[in-house]
């Protein structure tokens, strides 16, 4: 996102908004990333995103009531708040390919094994709670 063109530079005008939209995503990705990790403490299950396959509970308490991937949504939240920072529209095609890369190729393929893990169980937890949010 650094090496974006500064081109499409944001406005002065809407400096303030710029400015609290720093402060809004860097304090709200520390509640929610703060929240995924307490949850999984409480469960006693693995946190590595890498070894899905680990995992000995399915988690669908606190902050996992409102969405399934909080610690992911964390990391896009400090996206958002650096593609701010860097006050240029074309930096926020970062978190969007950070959406569309995560989805694909880390999400995706945990959704797999934690179907083929937890089964109906994770059907339901589908239905209920939204991917992101």
């Amino acid at each position: 996102m650094w090496l974006l063109p500064r081109a499409q530079a944001l406005p002065d005008a809407i400096d303030v908004l710029r400015l609290a939209t720093i402060d809004l995503s860097m304090n709200l990705s520390a509640v929610v990333a703060l929240a995924a990790f307490a949850g999984f403490w409480k469960a006693r299950t693995t946190i590595n995103p890498l070894k899905p396959d680990r995992a000995s509970v399915l988690v669908t308490h606190g902050i996992y009531r409102f969405t399934r991937n909080p610690m992911y949504l964390s990391l896009l939240l400090l996206l958002v708040a650096y593609a701010s920072e860097l006050g240029s529209w074309v930096a926020f095609a970062g978190p969007a390919v950070y959406v569309v890369y995560i989805t694909r190729f880390q999400i995706v393929p945990e959704e797999r094994i934690l179907a083929s893990k937890f089964g109906d169980e994770f059907a339901q937890y589908k239905r209920r709670v939204r991917r992101w949010i």
